[in-house]
């Protein structure tokens, strides 16, 4: 599968930024959405050019460090689908890809596609998850955080 890529391209936090096209060639189907942009970052560095950067942790579908937003969409376009867990099935070969940084006041890009997740790490300091009320049952193992401290952390 072949694929062109529109990704943003940040150098720093205080940098102006833009997008810039890739063409990225040989993707097997079953590779996931960081597997292709690993693959990218390989062909780039034998360029000797900078490797695009982007979190991930995991890589299991858990952590969410992955998070972009892939052609205006939180994930790409599968429900429920981390963005480690995309494979590039799901992308009609010769497609355009946009891949962007989520964009959020509480979530600064830092560079290319990695943002500044402190308020996710000032919530887990606080000692748990920011949750609503789904229901007459409480949520299993959670610590509510208050209000205040809520919008303090964002």
């Amino acid at each position: 599968m072949n694929f062109k890529l529109k990704i943003w391209r940040q150098t720093s936090a205080k940098a102006p930024g833009g997008f810039k096209q890739y063409s990225v060639e040989d993707i097997i189907p079953e590779m996931s959405f960081l597997e292709m942009l690993d693959h990218l970052n390989e062909q780039l560095v034998k360029l000797r050019e900078e490797p695009v950067a982007f979190d991930s942790d995991c890589r299991e579908g858990i952590c969410g460090t992955c998070g972009l937003v892939i052609n205006g969409l939180a994930h790409g376009s599968r429900p429920g689908c981390t963005t480690c867990e995309l494979r590039m099935r799901h992308f009609k070969d010769g497609a355009t890809i946009t891949v962007e940084p989520f964009r959020a006041r509480a979530f600064p890009v830092i560079k290319d596609l990695v943002v500044d997740r402190g308020a996710f790490d000032r919530i887990m300091q606080r000692g748990g998850y920011i949750t609503t009320n789904a229901g007459s049952a409480p949520d299993a193992n959670a610590i509510l955080i208050p209000k205040d401290a809520q919008e303090a952390s964002m």
